[in-house]
Parts: C-alpha cells; structure tokens; sequence
C-alpha cells in the first residue's frame, strides 16, 4: 500500500454484529414483498387539526395503530411457524420499531418493542415512543430499549465468534415465544422518514411481518375526476408466505390500505 494514501479507520460499532446477524438469519424466511403507495393527505389533515388542539400525534404511533388494526381483522399475516405443521398466533400485537439514539457520540438505530399495540390508543403509543427516545442508556448493550436485559449475557453474546451468534439465532428463530419476547412480531423500520425520496426501501427480517416506511412525497392524484396535489407514502411489506397465502395477505394489506386513506383513528 503506497504510504502516501490518506485514510481514516473508524469503531465498528458493536450493535452492527447483532445486524448482521439478522442478516444473515433473513435468508431463511420466505418473504412476499410487496410496494405499496398510500394516500396520506386526509390523514396528515386530521393529524394537523389535532395539532391546533394542542395534542401530540406522532405519523409513526398513528401507523403503528393502523397496522394492528388491520392484522387484528386478519391476524394469521403476524403468525409464527411451530415445527411442521402448527402456526402460532398471538392475541397480543408486538410491533418492534427503531429509535435512534445517540452512544459515544455516534447515532445507533436501537429497537423498541411497542407491546400489546392493538389494546392501546394512539396516543398511548405516541407517549411511549417518546418514552424511549428518551430512555437512559449505558451502552449498546440495552439493544432492546424498553425491556431490561441482562448486560453480562449481551456482552457474552457480542464476544462470540460468528457461528455460534448463528446458532443462537437460528434457535432462537424456530421458538414463537422467543422470537415475540425479544423482537414482537411485527417490524416497522421508518428509515425514509430521514430523507425525502421517491422509492420504496427493501428491508431483510426474520419477523413474520415486516413493514419499511418510505418519504412522503407531494404527487397529482384523481379525487373525484379532479387532478389534486396529493401527500402519498411508500410502504414496503414483507409477509411470511411459509405461514399465510398470497390472496389472504394482499386482502389484509389492502385493509390497511383503506384504513390509511381514512385517517383510522383520528
């Protein structure tokens, strides 16, 4: 190497492991994928009048809402396999979101796991997405925030060599009450809120159900013959096509769909 080059060499931060392990773990699940573009102007009215009142609505808890709604009308979408032939299938809806949080002055992507979502209000969601945002931490080994977790055994978990990270995982991916205790069942990644762009984001994940939330864009829409600037969403969806069949899942994502459009819950 000529000494000439200037270079720098920065910590790979330690939660990175734990995203490559999932990775990695991904590729074992079969996934339908599918793009979707939702209406959010009606939605994003509501959530402004709300705002007038003085009353916080965050998009994020209000989506978290939607979703369990609609799983809630089709609740196999969220199953997990159990061995061969059984699935499993929670009453309780678990949605694990990423929350950014600040470590050794680097920005680190750590879940949270908003639990029992379908009981809860959108604005018990938005209090607890607040909550964890501004949760105390330690270090990168509360990689679950929210939930208490034994420091030593992350710290174990992270000194590992590879394979046997993979053998925890792939453990840990065939039990439904393990998988639902440290990760929910459902997914929502909302990366596309950083930056505006038009596309859809396609996330990998060892959840059942898995959701990549886009930019919201300003496009022309028809509302009733008329040609209006619209807000629309990118969605990305992953669904488990091991525990449930095409026509079912799309008549459920279609659900979330008209539930979107309406401003559900507003």
């Amino acid at each position: 190497m000529d000494k000439s080059e200037r270079y720098k060499i920065v910590k790979f931060p330690t939660s990175r492991l734990a995203t490559i392990d999932i990775g990695a773990a991904a590729f074992g699940k079969h996934h339908i994928r599918a793009l979707i573009e939702l209406d959010v102007t009606e939605a994003r009215r509501k959530m402004a009048l709300i705002e007038k009142n003085g009353l916080k609505v965050s998009f994020n808890a209000w989506l978290i809402k939607c979703i369990s709604e609609a799983i809630s009308k089709c609740d196999l979408i969220h199953g997990i396999r159990r061995g061969k032939r059984k699935v499993l299938i929670f009453n309780d809806i678990d949605v694990s979101i990423m929350i950014e949080r600040e470590i050794n002055k680097e920005k680190v992507p750590l879940p949270y796991v908003v639990r029992k979502a379908n009981q809860k209000s959108i604005e018990d969601i938005t209090r607890e997405i607040e909550i964890g945002k501004g949760q105390e931490i330690e270090g990168e080994e509360n990689y679950v925030l929210g939930d208490r977790k034994n420091r030593i055994l992350m710290k174990t978990y992270y000194l590992l060599p590879g394979f046997l990270r993979s053998m925890i995982w792939k453990l840990m991916i065939r039990n439904p009450f393990l998988i639902k205790r440290n990760m929910g069942t459902v997914m929502i990644t909302s990366v596309g809120m950083i930056g505006k762009f038009h596309g859809w984001i396609i996330p990998v994940s060892v959840h059942p159900l898995c959701f990549a939330v886009g930019s919201i864009v300003k496009k022309p829409g028809v509302v009733n013959d008329q040609i209006e600037v619209r807000e629309s969403l990118y969605l990305t969806a992953l669904v488990d096509h091991d525990v449930i069949d095409g026509a079912p899942a799309v008549r459920a994502l279609a659900h979330l769909k008209e539930l979107v459009e309406i401003g559900f819950g507003l």
